[in-house]
């Protein structure tokens, strides 16, 4: 299947603890389903100091399931992606206004 959210795209969370939350997507996992989006599903980690870092509760950005983000358009809501024939490459776009991303 091809991939409706891609590395860089700008997302909305539809569900969960950080609904309504905007973000950019730092990279997708296909093979799990899953997504990491800076600022967005951010939990504590806590990191042993070593010689190069300082130790202590450093927080990260965990993996949310792409099922749970939506694609923001050019009016900044949320809308599903299609796919058509732009000649002879298939493109994606915005339901909601066509626009070409």
């Amino acid at each position: 299947m091809a991939a409706k959210l891609k590395k860089g795209d700008k997302i909305v969370v539809l569900t969960g603890k950080d609904k309504g939350k905007e973000g950019v997507i730092a990279s997708v996992n296909p093979k799990t389903g899953k997504a990491l989006v800076e600022g967005v599903n951010v939990a504590i980690r806590h990191v042993k100091q070593s010689q190069n870092s300082q130790g202590g509760r450093v927080p990260t950005a965990m993996p949310i399931q792409l099922s749970n983000l939506a694609l923001l358009d050019a009016n900044g809501k949320a809308t599903r992606v299609g796919f058509k024939m732009d000649g002879d490459k298939k493109v994606r776009f915005a339901k909601t206004t066509g626009d070409v991303i």
